[in-house]
């Protein structure tokens, strides 16, 4: 049996990233800050028909020095074994270069950057050819995003972290990718959505006719961690509907009367 570790599981993508690998046989080590959200995975889970025995849940703040050998050991002592890491966890919400403090630049650097880098290296030992790494980023470390901040450049050491691990592991038989979310309708997000300026950008420059689904994020994950993505490292999979490759703008937006801001 394979077991995955995934970070930031109590809610959102990590959520559904959770239950899309013990769906598919795995067993799953689910990490969050809440413990009443990761009992409700396991409820969710359980209810579902997957054998408690293959759900744990630790809830632990990942930015802490003693987090990541925490979270190793919770794996091993429960399965004896890991196979995957999915660092996940993140928050969302930042504000562009010439407003963000050094309190808000520290605390996305450490919860996005420093917290996955130091998981990643104390699960390295316990990985076995055919396992893998996958870190979730986001479109604004592939594109330059609009007030994105202390966000985007956690993001983008994400991804170069990314492509430094499938370098250097993969000749063991460790790989290492990144998925690169769009918007994506999580609680995270959905506030934001009502926002007309925010939504405008996403929905009227984004070719496919909805937004992100957990789903379409959490499925790709899984492909990453099956046989079939088995020779694919070092490469970002970015979901987003076409977002950041193309020019596109719906018939509103072509038609809209450019308003001076």
């Amino acid at each position: 049996m394979q077991v995955a570790i995934v970070t930031g599981a109590s809610s959102g993508i990590g959520f559904g990233c959770a239950a899309k690998l013990a769906e598919s046989g795995m067993a799953v080590l689910a990490t969050g800050r809440d413990e009443g959200r990761l009992a409700g995975l396991t409820q969710t889970l359980t209810a579902a028909g997957v054998d408690p025995d293959r759900i744990a849940t630790l809830a632990v703040d990942l930015t802490t020095d003693a987090a990541p050998q925490q979270i190793v050991d919770a794996a091993l002592s429960r399965w004896g074994r890991v196979d995957y890491l999915i660092n996940n966890a993140g928050i969302g919400s930042p504000k562009p270069l010439h407003e963000t403090d050094d309190e808000t630049l520290d605390h996305f650097l450490n919860l996005m950057l420093r917290a996955p880098f130091r998981l990643a290296r104390d699960v390295l030992p316990h990985l076995q050819p055919g396992s893998a790494i996958i870190n979730i980023t986001s479109t604004f470390a592939v594109v330059g995003g609009l007030r994105g901040g202390a966000y985007s450049a956690a993001k983008g050491g994400l991804t170069a972290l990314t492509t430094h691990i499938a370098c250097q592991y993969g000749a063991q038989g460790i790989r290492c990718n990144a998925v690169a979310p769009g918007v994506t309708v999580t609680p995270m997000v959905e506030q934001r959505l009502t926002d007309n300026r925010f939504r405008k950008l996403n929905t009227e420059m984004t070719p496919s006719p909805r937004l992100g689904r957990v789903d379409d994020i959490a499925a790709t994950v899984a492909f990453l961690c099956s046989e079939a993505g088995s020779f694919i490292n070092g490469q970002t999979i970015v979901v987003d509907g076409g977002w950041s490759s193309t020019k596109y703008l719906s018939d509103f937006g072509l038609d809209s009367d450019w308003v001076a801001p």
